[in-house]
C-alpha cells in the first residue's frame, strides 16, 4: 500500500506523511544559557573541534585564556551558527565550555538525535545559510534558525528514524573517512616524491654533497645552488585598469590569480580589458609558459597550454619562461616543493598581505643541473603524477559519491520521504 502523503507548505521539505505535522524549531527547543568561569585545563569546544557532518569531537592542541565561557552540558546539541554550511553540529557526552558561536540546545521535545540529523540536512543547511551576515565571518542568528520550519511526529518515531540514522551514517562515515585516509597517504606520497626528485635526482647512486641550504639538504655532487633569476626570465603582468571609451571591439581576454590553479588553468570565468601593441607583445602568454600566482594563495601554478588562441597577462600572475639552462616544468616542481615546505610562504611573510612580487621570486634558491637531467626528472614526474593523480580524481569522486549519499539518506528519513518499518 502507497505511503499516504500530504504537501508540508515548505518547498524544501516537500510533501510528508499524513500523520506528520509541521511546526517550528522555537516551539520544540530551549536554548541553556549559562557561562561559568573557565580555566585552562577544562573541556572547552570551539568550532575547529567538531568535524564536519559527522557530529564527532576532534581533539586538538588549542588553549584559551581564563575567562568567562558559554556552559554545555551532557546531552546538549550544539549547532554552529558561524558559516553553518560547514555543517558544524554535536551531541556532547560530557560538561564543559564552549565558544559563544555554538547554540546550545539543551530540551528538545522528542529524541534529539533527531534534531541533529534534521539541522544537518541539506535543505535546513542551506536555509540557514542564506539568512547570514557578515561577509568575512558569516553567522545566523538564532532568532532566524528558531523560527525555521521542523516535521513534528511521534517520539517512537523519532527515535526509529534516529537509530536508523546512527546505523547507516556509521557505516559511510567509516567508508568515507577510509577513502579520506587514502587521499590524504596518495597527497603526501606526491609531496615526498617531488621533494625527492627535484633535490636527490634520479640516480640515487651518485655521491652527495651539501647544498649550504638547510631545507634543500645534500645534492648530487655536480649539482649546483643558484638564483631562479639567473636561469629563467620573469614578467609581471599588466596593472588592471578601467575599460576605456570605444575600445570594446578590442578588449582581450587575461588571466588573473582565480583562473591559476595547481591543477591546471581554471577558465570558468576569464575576464578581458585592452591592452595596446606593445602589451600585446610584453604580456602574451605562449604554450608552455608557467604561470605563477602573486598573492592569495601564494606560488599556485601551472603550465599554459594555449587555452584560449590569444591570451595575455594582468598583474597578479607572474609569467616563467625557460632559458638556455632551465625547464619550465622542472620549476614548475621546484615551487611545489617549496610551496608544501612551507618556503614560499615565510617568504612572502604571511603575517601582512601575502605578495610573491617578482623580486622575492628571482631570489629563490634553485637546484641547478644539466638541461637534459632537468628534463629526465620533468618527465619522470609528469608520468608519475599523472598516475597519482588519476587514482586520486577516482577516490575523490568516490568520496563525494559516498557523501552525497550519506545527504540523501538523511534528507529521505528526516523529511518522511522513506520511512522505517518499524516505527509504522
Amino acid at each position: 500500500m502507497a505511503e499516504q502523503m500530504k504537501p508540508s507548505g515548505v518547498d524544501w521539505i516537500g510533501e510528508i506523511p499524513s500523520e506528520w505535522n509541521i511546526t517550528k524549531v522555537r516551539f520544540v527547543t530551549e536554548l541553556r544559557s549559562e557561562q561559568g568561569s573557565y580555566n585552562p585545563g577544562d573541556k572547552y569546544i570551539g568550532l575547529e573541534n567538531i568535524s564536519s557532518y559527522t557530529g564527532t569531537y576532534i581533539s586538538t592542541e588549542s588553549e584559551y585564556d581564563s575567562g568567562t565561557y558559554d556552559i554545555y552540558k551532557a546531552g546538549d546539541l550544539l549547532f554552529s551558527k558561524l558559516r553553518p554550511y560547514l555543517a558544524k553540529a554535536l551531541i556532547t557526552d560530557d560538561c564543559g565550555f564552549c565558544t559563544g558561536e555554538l547554540a546550545i540546545i539543551k530540551e528538545y521535545k522528542g529524541d534529539i538525535r533527531y534534531l541533529f540529523y534534521y539541522m544537518l540536512s541539506d535543505g535546513f543547511l542551506k536555509m540557514t545559510d542564506a539568512s547570514t551576515y557578515g561577509s568575512k565571518m558569516p553567522r545566523a542568528s538564532w532568532d532566524y534558525i528558531k523560527n525555521l520550519q521542523i516535521p513534528a511526529m511521534e517520539k517512537r518515531e523519532q527515535q526509529a528514524i534516529a537509530d536508523y540514522l546512527d546505523k547507516e551514517c556509521a557505516q559511510i562515515d567509516s567508508i568515507a573517512a577510509d577513502l579520506e585516509k587514502q587521499i590524504e597517504l596518495l597527497q603526501q606520497y606526491k609531496k615526498s616524491l617531488i621533494t625527492e626528485t627535484v633535490t636527490k635526482g634520479l640516480d640515487k647512486s651518485v655521491p652527495m654533497k651539501d647544498s649550504g641550504i638547510e631545507w634543500i639538504g645534500e645534492i648530487p655532487y655536480d649539482w649546483e645552488i643558484s638564483r631562479v633569476k639567473y636561469h629563467y626570465e620573469i614578467c609581471l603582468g599588466k596593472m588592471l585598469q578601467p575599460i576605456q571609451e570605444n575600445v570594446s571591439d578590442t578588449l582581450e581576454s587575461y588571466m588573473c590569480s582565480a583562473n591559476v590553479t595547481w591543477a591546471g588553468i581554471d577558465l570558468s570565468i576569464v575576464k578581458q580589458m585592452w591592452f595596446s601593441p606593445s602589451e600585446k607583445r610584453q604580456y602574451r602568454l605562449l604554450e608552455g609558459d608557467l604561470l605563477v600566482s602573486e598573492g592569495g594563495d601564494v606560488a599556485v601554478s601551472c603550465i599554459w597550454k594555449n587555452e584560449l588562441e590569444e591570451c595575455y597577462l594582468q598583474n597578479a600572475v607572474h609569467r616563467v619562461r625557460q632559458i638556455a639552462t632551465g625547464d619550465n616544468r622542472f620549476i614548475y616542481y621546484w615551487l611545489f616543493f617549496l610551496k608544501n615546505y612551507g618556503i614560499i610562504d615565510l617568504i612572502c611573510n604571511k603575517a601582512t598581505i601575502a605578495h610573491f612580487t617578482k623580486e622575492k621570486f628571482g631570489e629563490i634558491s634553485i637546484c641547478i643541473m644539466p638541461l637534459n637531467e632537468q628534463q629526465a626528472i620533468a618527465d619522470y614526474l609528469d608520468e608519475k603524477c599523472a598516475t597519482i593523480n588519476s587514482i586520486l580524481d577516482d577516490k575523490q569522486a568516490q568520496l563525494k559519491v559516498i557523501q552525497q549519499h550519506k545527504k540523501s539518506l538523511i534528507y529521505e528519513y528526516v523529511t518522511g520521504k522513506k520511512r522505517v518499518k518499524e516505527a509504522q
